[in-house]
């Protein structure tokens, strides 16, 4: 535990954080699970708009540095390959 008052509050302020930053990618990974499930299942009108609400939800997150920028466009970039190929191949 920590003894100054500065240290007492920066644990607050990475606790705070941590319960932030981890909220915000379980929201992040629900999402990517929630389109991948509708891409398996044929839904592809439902995909796109899905992609649209997780393209937003990945370039909050990046902005906000919880993840880096980087994942975030790869991520969008591996998602819009794959809902392409499922519906070409449909």
């Amino acid at each position: 535990m920590p003894n100054l008052k500065s240290a007492k509050k920066r644990l607050r302020q990475s606790l705070e954080s941590r319960s932030r930053n981890r909220a915000a990618k379980s929201r992040l990974k629900t999402a990517i699970k929630k389109l991948r499930d509708t891409v398996v299942a044929k839904n592809f009108e439902d995909a796109k708009v899905q992609f649209s609400d997780l393209c937003k939800l990945l370039d909050q997150t990046a902005s906000k540095k919880i993840i880096h920028v980087n994942k975030a466009a790869r991520t969008k970039s591996r998602i819009n390959a794959m809902i392409k190929k499922a519906t070409t191949a449909a």
